[in-house]
């Protein structure tokens, strides 16, 4: 998701789609309908699935991530359904870049009512002799990048909780069930992923007497790319001990980011643990 090379912040100004011509599928709702989300991490797994089912229920969707080609692809998609999409290239864990891709959403779709902080690495293996560049990764991401990405973001976020349509808005964290307990071989990621609760919990205090809604989403195993980014003989051991447990879809965390987004202004959900079924720990 953010390994390799770090290209430039802005990819074209071109908007991708319109609402007009929009067909939710049987049983969706627009319920975010004249409102505007920004996903990082949007050009795989969690954040792509959530970028679509944030456009299925009416947002126009800014997509933040560093490979420009899925976002397009992603964004001719979500035009194809019917929906609006702005790809936006850009790597988060970089500040200016993070501030500049929160700027331009604004700028380009005029108001911004919720951020999904989604974009991570989970680089695992033991703490001795662990190469400590991974280490660094994981802090600039996971923590530092959905650090620089919220400070950018809040100013337009409580700016659209004092108005239409919503007069609420949200701020969604993607945690881990690493975020919740500790594990032998997971210490760094498993620090990131605290950090990230801590933070959560202390703004969603300062916030939500604005109507600014803080959330923390904490998934366990998903079949996602995260551990193909691991050395070979970490994602082995990460596959053996899920190769006989059914586990969760990118869309099954998608689905509760749109349940957490989309309740009634004066219901708050601020923390979503969700595990697949056999998943233990």
């Amino acid at each position: 998701m953010v390994t390799g090379w770090l290209g430039p912040w802005i990819t074209s100004s071109r908007v991708l789609g319109s609402g007009a011509g929009y067909r939710p599928r049987v049983n969706s709702s627009r319920d975010l309908d004249q409102t505007v989300a920004l996903v990082t991490g949007a050009s795989s797994g969690i954040g792509q699935a959530a970028a679509k089912a944030l456009a299925e229920r009416g947002a126009t969707v800014a997509l933040v991530a560093r490979r420009a080609d899925r976002l397009e692809q992603l964004g001719s998609e979500i035009a194809d359904a019917g929906g609006t999409a702005l790809p936006i290239e850009a790597d988060v864990s970089d500040r200016a870049q993070a501030t500049a891709a929160v700027a331009r959403a604004v700028e380009e779709l005029g108001r911004l009512d919720v951020l999904v902080n989604n974009a991570g690495v989970m680089l695992l293996g033991p703490i001795l002799d662990a190469p400590v560049d991974e280490w660094e990764q994981m802090v600039q991401v996971n923590l530092l990048g959905l650090l620089y990405t919220a400070h950018a973001a809040l100013p337009h976020l409580l700016k659209a909780a004092e108005g239409n349509p919503r007069r609420v808005a949200d701020l969604v964290n993607i945690s881990s069930v690493a975020g919740r307990m500790a594990r032998k071989g997971s210490g760094v990621y498993n620090a990131t992923k605290h950090g990230v609760g801590a933070f959560s919990e202390s703004l969603r205090q300062e916030v939500t007497g604005r109507h600014l809604r803080v959330s923390l989403v904490e998934p366990g195993a998903v079949a996602t790319e995260l551990q193909s980014h691991n050395r070979p003989e970490v994602r082995d051991q990460i596959e053996k001990r899920f190769e006989e447990m059914d586990i969760l879809q990118a869309e099954d965390i998608a689905d509760a980011i749109a349940y957490v987004v989309t309740r009634p202004r004066h219901v708050a959900i601020n923390e979503v643990l969700v595990r697949p079924t056999q998943q233990e720990q």
